[in-house]
Protein backbone atom coordinates (compact mmCIF):
# COMPACT_ATOMS: atom_id res chain seq x y z
CA UNK A 1 0.00 0.00 0.00
CA UNK A 2 2.03 3.48 -1.27
CA UNK A 3 1.90 6.31 0.49
CA UNK A 4 2.16 7.33 4.08
CA UNK A 5 -1.34 5.92 6.25
CA UNK A 6 -3.31 8.43 7.87
CA UNK A 7 -3.07 8.76 12.03
CA UNK A 8 -5.46 6.48 13.88
CA UNK A 9 -7.43 9.37 15.15
CA UNK A 10 -7.81 10.74 11.42
CA UNK A 11 -8.92 7.03 9.97
CA UNK A 12 -12.67 7.95 9.77
CA UNK A 13 -12.11 11.30 8.32
CA UNK A 14 -9.86 10.14 5.92
CA UNK A 15 -12.37 7.10 4.74
CA UNK A 16 -14.62 9.67 4.29
CA UNK A 17 -12.05 11.97 2.06
CA UNK A 18 -11.43 8.86 -0.14
CA UNK A 19 -14.68 8.07 -0.62
CA UNK A 20 -15.61 11.50 -1.46
CA UNK A 21 -12.28 12.28 -3.89
CA UNK A 22 -13.16 8.82 -6.02
CA UNK A 23 -16.78 9.67 -6.35
CA UNK A 24 -16.33 12.84 -7.82
CA UNK A 25 -13.78 11.47 -10.13
CA UNK A 26 -15.18 7.93 -11.21
CA UNK A 27 -19.06 8.21 -10.13
CA UNK A 28 -20.01 6.58 -6.77
CA UNK A 29 -21.64 3.53 -8.25
CA UNK A 30 -17.94 2.33 -10.10
CA UNK A 31 -16.24 2.70 -6.92
CA UNK A 32 -15.93 0.21 -4.67
CA UNK A 33 -14.41 -0.59 -0.90
CA UNK A 34 -11.31 -1.69 -2.24
CA UNK A 35 -11.30 1.63 -4.42
CA UNK A 36 -11.86 3.54 -1.06
CA UNK A 37 -9.51 1.94 1.25
CA UNK A 38 -6.71 1.86 -1.22
CA UNK A 39 -7.00 5.74 -2.02
CA UNK A 40 -7.36 6.25 2.07
CA UNK A 41 -4.54 4.41 2.32
CA UNK A 42 -5.76 1.75 5.02
CA UNK A 43 -6.50 -1.61 5.05
CA UNK A 44 -9.96 -3.13 4.16
CA UNK A 45 -10.04 -4.70 7.94
CA UNK A 46 -9.20 -0.87 9.57
CA UNK A 47 -12.09 0.35 6.62
CA UNK A 48 -14.74 -2.40 8.14
CA UNK A 49 -14.01 -1.38 11.31
CA UNK A 50 -15.26 2.25 11.30
CA UNK A 51 -17.79 1.18 7.73
CA UNK A 52 -19.04 -1.13 6.95
CA UNK A 53 -20.58 -0.28 3.40
CA UNK A 54 -21.06 2.64 1.33
CA UNK A 55 -24.17 3.39 2.73
CA UNK A 56 -22.46 3.72 5.84
CA UNK A 57 -19.73 5.91 4.96
CA UNK A 58 -22.22 8.05 3.08
CA UNK A 59 -24.12 8.34 6.11
CA UNK A 60 -20.25 9.73 8.37
CA UNK A 61 -19.84 12.07 5.83
CA UNK A 62 -23.66 13.30 6.55
CA UNK A 63 -22.89 13.56 10.39
CA UNK A 64 -19.43 15.17 9.59
CA UNK A 65 -21.79 17.88 7.64
CA UNK A 66 -24.37 17.86 10.47
CA UNK A 67 -21.57 18.75 12.72
CA UNK A 68 -20.24 21.58 10.59
CA UNK A 69 -23.73 22.94 10.07
CA UNK A 70 -24.30 23.27 13.79
CA UNK A 71 -20.60 24.65 14.59
CA UNK A 72 -21.25 27.60 12.86
CA UNK A 73 -24.08 28.79 14.76
CA UNK A 74 -24.55 32.51 15.78
CA UNK A 75 -26.08 33.09 19.05
CA UNK A 76 -27.39 36.41 17.49
CA UNK A 77 -29.17 34.16 15.19
CA UNK A 78 -31.77 34.16 17.45
CA UNK A 79 -33.19 37.67 16.85
CA UNK A 80 -34.28 36.61 13.28
CA UNK A 81 -37.65 35.48 12.48
CA UNK A 82 -38.11 31.68 11.64
CA UNK A 83 -37.77 31.48 8.37
CA UNK A 84 -34.52 33.59 8.43
CA UNK A 85 -32.65 31.23 10.85
CA UNK A 86 -33.92 28.56 8.93
CA UNK A 87 -32.46 30.06 5.75
CA UNK A 88 -29.46 30.92 7.62
CA UNK A 89 -28.79 27.09 8.73
CA UNK A 90 -29.57 25.60 5.23
CA UNK A 91 -27.44 28.43 3.50
CA UNK A 92 -24.55 27.30 6.33
CA UNK A 93 -24.93 23.45 5.18
CA UNK A 94 -24.76 23.75 1.59
CA UNK A 95 -21.53 25.97 2.70
CA UNK A 96 -19.93 22.45 4.12
CA UNK A 97 -21.03 20.49 0.90
CA UNK A 98 -19.26 22.93 -1.30
CA UNK A 99 -15.61 21.63 -1.46
CA UNK A 100 -17.53 18.25 -2.14
CA UNK A 101 -19.87 19.39 -4.77
CA UNK A 102 -19.16 17.05 -7.52
CA UNK A 103 -19.29 13.79 -5.13
CA UNK A 104 -22.74 15.07 -4.34
CA UNK A 105 -23.55 15.16 -7.56
CA UNK A 106 -22.19 11.74 -8.54
CA UNK A 107 -24.27 10.58 -5.76
CA UNK A 108 -27.40 11.94 -6.20
CA UNK A 109 -26.88 10.61 -10.30
CA UNK A 110 -26.31 7.20 -9.10
CA UNK A 111 -29.07 7.08 -6.37
CA UNK A 112 -31.36 5.14 -8.55
CA UNK A 113 -28.79 2.73 -9.18
CA UNK A 114 -28.85 1.86 -5.71
CA UNK A 115 -31.99 2.18 -4.36
CA UNK A 116 -31.94 0.17 -1.41
CA UNK A 117 -28.65 2.54 0.05
CA UNK A 118 -30.69 5.54 -0.91
CA UNK A 119 -33.41 4.28 0.88
CA UNK A 120 -31.30 3.54 4.52
CA UNK A 121 -29.74 7.18 4.11
CA UNK A 122 -33.73 8.96 3.51
CA UNK A 123 -34.44 6.89 6.50
CA UNK A 124 -31.57 7.41 8.41
CA UNK A 125 -28.90 9.80 8.38
CA UNK A 126 -31.15 12.34 6.01
CA UNK A 127 -33.63 12.72 7.79
CA UNK A 128 -31.77 13.09 11.31
CA UNK A 129 -29.90 16.23 9.75
CA UNK A 130 -33.40 17.59 8.85
CA UNK A 131 -34.36 17.48 12.28
CA UNK A 132 -31.64 18.93 13.37
CA UNK A 133 -31.10 21.79 10.58
CA UNK A 134 -35.10 22.64 12.34
CA UNK A 135 -33.83 22.00 16.01
CA UNK A 136 -30.59 24.89 14.84
CA UNK A 137 -33.63 27.14 14.00
CA UNK A 138 -35.65 26.55 16.82
CA UNK A 139 -38.37 25.09 15.31
CA UNK A 140 -40.31 21.85 17.04
CA UNK A 141 -39.65 18.37 15.68
CA UNK A 142 -41.94 17.10 18.06
CA UNK A 143 -45.47 16.19 18.64
CA UNK A 144 -48.23 15.61 15.99
CA UNK A 145 -46.73 18.82 13.33
CA UNK A 146 -42.92 17.42 14.00
CA UNK A 147 -43.17 14.13 11.28
CA UNK A 148 -44.40 17.05 8.78
CA UNK A 149 -42.30 19.79 9.45
CA UNK A 150 -39.41 17.23 8.47
CA UNK A 151 -41.00 16.16 5.40
CA UNK A 152 -41.39 19.59 4.20
CA UNK A 153 -37.96 20.59 4.84
CA UNK A 154 -37.21 17.85 3.50
CA UNK A 155 -38.64 18.69 0.40
CA UNK A 156 -37.76 22.04 0.04
CA UNK A 157 -34.08 21.49 0.82
CA UNK A 158 -33.59 18.92 -1.90
CA UNK A 159 -35.27 20.88 -4.76
CA UNK A 160 -32.95 24.08 -3.77
CA UNK A 161 -30.06 21.67 -3.91
CA UNK A 162 -30.80 20.95 -7.27
CA UNK A 163 -30.13 24.44 -8.18
CA UNK A 164 -27.19 25.10 -5.66
CA UNK A 165 -25.25 21.64 -8.03
CA UNK A 166 -25.50 24.24 -11.03
CA UNK A 167 -24.72 27.62 -9.27
CA UNK A 168 -21.28 28.60 -10.25
CA UNK A 169 -21.49 32.17 -8.22
CA UNK A 170 -19.18 32.82 -5.97
CA UNK A 171 -22.00 34.58 -3.85
CA UNK A 172 -24.08 31.88 -4.28
CA UNK A 173 -27.30 33.79 -5.53
CA UNK A 174 -29.19 31.71 -7.28
CA UNK A 175 -28.72 29.35 -4.52
CA UNK A 176 -30.27 31.97 -1.95
CA UNK A 177 -32.89 33.46 -4.05
CA UNK A 178 -34.79 29.89 -4.70
CA UNK A 179 -34.59 29.09 -0.85
CA UNK A 180 -36.07 32.17 -0.15
CA UNK A 181 -38.67 31.92 -2.67
CA UNK A 182 -39.61 28.22 -1.49
CA UNK A 183 -39.13 29.12 2.64
CA UNK A 184 -41.29 32.42 2.03
CA UNK A 185 -44.23 29.91 0.20
CA UNK A 186 -43.66 27.79 2.82
CA UNK A 187 -44.59 29.99 5.14
CA UNK A 188 -47.16 31.54 3.90
CA UNK A 189 -48.92 28.15 3.57
CA UNK A 190 -48.77 27.60 7.12
CA UNK A 191 -48.52 31.53 8.37
CA UNK A 192 -49.67 31.65 12.09
CA UNK A 193 -49.07 27.50 12.72
CA UNK A 194 -49.15 26.48 16.07
CA UNK A 195 -46.01 24.54 17.68
CA UNK A 196 -44.13 27.86 17.55
CA UNK A 197 -40.84 28.16 20.52
CA UNK A 198 -41.14 31.66 21.12
CA UNK A 199 -43.22 34.50 20.84
CA UNK A 200 -42.22 37.44 18.22
CA UNK A 201 -41.82 35.39 15.29
CA UNK A 202 -43.13 37.38 12.45
CA UNK A 203 -44.96 35.21 10.17
CA UNK A 204 -44.66 31.46 12.29
CA UNK A 205 -42.03 29.28 11.39
CA UNK A 206 -41.45 28.72 8.15
CA UNK A 207 -40.57 25.20 8.34
CA UNK A 208 -43.44 24.77 10.15
CA UNK A 209 -43.85 24.14 6.20
CA UNK A 210 -41.13 22.52 5.84
CA UNK A 211 -42.95 23.08 8.12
Amino acid sequence: MAGKAPRKAAVPDAIIDAALDLAAVQGWHQTTLTDIAEHAKVSLADLYSHYSSKTAILAGFSRRVDLQTLSGMDPEDREQSARERLFDVIMRRFDALGPHREAVRSILRDAGREPASMFCMAAGPFARSLRWMLEAAEIRTDGLLGPLRIKGLGLIYLSVMRIWLDDESEDMAKTMAALDKRLKRAESMMSMAPGRRRRGDVGGDAAEAAV
